[in-house]
């Protein structure tokens, strides 16, 4: 275990943004989030950010591509660069669990070589949750907020960030800042933890379970009465999905310029009546159709493919972003009534 004083916080950024990018969450007009640091950037610690680091790995909008033609001769031409190595600090715990969905996404054979290029170059420092919101339920899917995991493991206190080294990378990156920390015990971390633990089993949504939910429950729920109840006030505006840590829809499109075309991917939305929209039309027409999609993947169909892993990590989100107060817990206890009855 590493302890570094806050009064050296500053100096700690400093020193591990010389060696690589250093990525943590700042605050902004609308909330927290991950920029890029900077001599005079201050860092918050914001209960969660509006968006997790997600977009680091997996951008909203990036170029795969490009394209010249010259009469019949078509040139491919890779528009990436190297990626180089980078940190991200303050990552929550659902978050850091939320990149262990995406990699089962991406990383399963066809590899994404875009995202793995990232996830390979890029250092996870997560910080335990002291002060979580109202509306986070991540142990709902047994994520413990107080020992986040990552590269990095750390805590803080009222006087010093605690860091635990997990992985090799995790070790590289302490030695960079091996002059600002010293060694110590567990024994300031094992109270905060408690502390931690303590806070989060008084949230609001601390005793929601998923056990209704999990692979092979297709049948169990697909034709419940309640989809058509919870997607009757459903915008269909995407603003869910746009701030999931773990939603990975993306669309892929062309685009003309004068030097050639160029092949770009963007985020998608499965709440979008054009999403996967082929020349045979939509095979889901009905905004219900949509609505169920998204929460019977979450729920049904993610686990049922991934060991039991839900593709949800209760970071409560959708929860706070969502203009008509739709989101999975409401859905939640809505299909568990209907099972009960």
């Amino acid at each position: 275990m590493l302890k570094c004083t806050l009064s050296n916080i500053d100096k700690l950024f400093e020193i591990v943004s010389a060696s690589m990018p250093l990525y943590l969450p700042t605050e902004d007009k609308n909330g927290a989030v991950f920029k890029k640091w900077q001599p005079g950037t201050v860092w918050s610690n914001a209960s969660n950010t509006v968006k997790g680091p997600k977009d680091l790995f997996f951008p909203q909008s990036e170029d795969l591509m490009a394209f010249k033609t010259e009469g019949k001769k078509i040139e491919v031409i890779d528009t990436r660069t190297e990626t180089e190595d980078f940190a991200v600090f303050g990552v929550r715990a659902c978050d850091v669990k939320s990149l262990e969905i995406l990699d089962r996404v991406f990383l399963t054979e066809p590899r994404d070589s875009y995202y793995a290029s990232r996830r390979e170059h890029g250092v996870i420092i997560s910080l335990a949750c002291n002060r979580p919101t109202e509306n986070c339920f991540c142990g709902t899917f047994g994520i413990d907020a107080a020992e986040p995991m990552g590269d990095v493991s750390a805590w803080l206190t009222d006087d010093a960030l605690y860091l635990h080294a997990n992985t090799e990378r995790g070790q590289a990156f302490t030695k960079l800042i091996a002059d600002l920390t010293e060694a110590c015990d567990d024994s300031a971390v094992s109270a905060q933890k408690e502390k931690n633990r303590k806070v989060m089993k008084r949230l609001p949504l601390a005793d929601l379970e998923a056990n209704a939910f999990g692979g092979s429950k297709t049948e169990q729920f697909f034709h419940s009465p309640q989809w058509e109840k919870l997607s009757e006030s459903c915008l269909g505006c995407g603003t869910c999905t746009f701030v999931c840590p773990t939603c990975q829809c993306y669309d892929i499109r062309d685009f003309k310029t004068n030097n050639g075309v160029v092949r770009y991917r963007c985020w998608d939305s499965c709440m979008y009546s054009e999403f996967t929209k082929m020349a045979h039309g939509n095979n889901r027409n009905s905004q219900k159709e949509r609505f169920r999609q998204r929460f019977m993947h979450k729920l049904v169909y993610f686990p049922e493919n991934n060991d039991g892993i839900f593709s949800c990590v209760g970071c409560g989100r959708c929860l706070a972003k969502c203009p008509i107060s739709m989101n999975i817990v409401k859905v939640m206890k809505a299909l568990e009534v209907d099972t009960d009855d």
